[in-house]
């Protein structure tokens, strides 16, 4: 029960605006993942900013399993499999951005979609965390069986070869 297993991995590209540099965030998640993304529309109206509730702008996808492993792997060469300590939070998951997404491995440049980067995050989890999104009986896992940073730094190295300290 207290073994660490990679439960997804997020791919997300915020814009700020709808158009055109939306279109081409949605084809490189399209590109890199091989899975169709989602739009992320806004909650809230900032007129400063010209947003107001329901416009799209970004986009995000999400892989679990065998398909989420494979992608790690590349996505973590991109970085030089090399990680700060504080991309680990408290809860076990671990966030990095990549500058461009021609650091990917395998990935080509596409003229029309330019340069772009994109954030990733990782959320890994321990046999018995569903208790805390079930529908009856839902319950906190308990402090004893949630994933700490430094477990998720030991995971982390051991499964992906992983550096962590350094710039990343």
């Amino acid at each position: 029960m207290r073994q660490i297993a990679l439960e997804k991995v997020t791919l997300n590209i915020g814009t700020g605006e709808p158009g055109e540099k939306l279109d081409k965030a949605v084809r490189l998640l399209q590109m890199i993942s091989g899975a169709k993304p989602v739009q992320t529309v806004t909650q809230k109206r900032i007129p400063t900013w010209k947003i107001r509730p329901g416009l799209a702008i970004g986009c995000k996808v999400t892989l679990r399993r065998q398909p989420a492993d494979a992608l790690l792997r590349r996505l973590l060469k991109a970085v030089n499999n090399t990680l700060k300590p504080t991309s680990f939070d408290d809860a076990g998951n671990v966030s990095f951005g990549i500058p461009e997404y021609l650091e990917i491995p395998g990935a080509e440049y596409d003229a029309q979609i330019g340069i772009i980067g994109l954030e990733v995050a990782v959320t890994l989890q321990r046999p018995g965390f569903r208790i805390k999104r079930r529908a009856l009986k839902r319950r906190k896992v308990p402090r004893r069986h949630q994933i700490s940073q430094e477990d998720a730094i030991t995971f982390m190295q051991a499964q992906y070869g992983l550096t962590v300290g350094g710039s990343a």
